[in-house]
């Protein structure tokens, strides 16, 4: 065999590591998004867990005053000072008299408005998104 017979040596083929990035990348952003939505609603039933734990709580707090007050006007003399005054009412022989005062405006024109959603930054929003804010109204 003369040099010149000689097989050329095998050109070795170019390994194209773009499209292995890519594809692990989209595994990779597939991975995080499965693991994105049921974490964020499992945070969204957790806050709906504390709104709805803090309302109870506050009904509970709220049966307590008004079981007070239903013990408090059951004596006699509650029961004639509620009469008198908030019915008007008078024992026979008494005379009652009512003064009207000239008052201001019945309501205040200048109520505090509520701030709309849209004012909250993209970023803002887009953590509201990811924590699951978005799914449980703020109370």
């Amino acid at each position: 065999m003369t040099a010149t017979d000689t097989p050329a040596p095998p050109v070795a083929k170019r390994k194209r590591p773009g499209a292995f990035v890519a594809v692990l990348l989209l595994v990779g952003l597939a991975i995080v998004l499965a693991g994105v939505f049921p974490f964020r609603q499992l945070i969204a039933q957790e806050r709906l867990v504390e709104n709805t734990q803090a309302k109870l709580d506050a009904l509970v707090a709220e049966n307590e005053a008004l079981q007070a007050e239903i013990e408090a006007v059951t004596s006699p003399t509650e029961l004639e000072r509620l009469a008198r005054e908030q019915y008007g009412m008078v024992r026979p022989g008494e005379t009652s008299y009512v003064v009207e005062l000239d008052g201001g405006p019945a309501f205040d024109s200048a109520a505090p408005q509520e701030e709309s959603a849209d004012s909250r930054s993209l970023l803002e929003r887009f953590w509201d998104f990811l924590t699951g804010r978005d799914l449980v109204p703020d109370e």
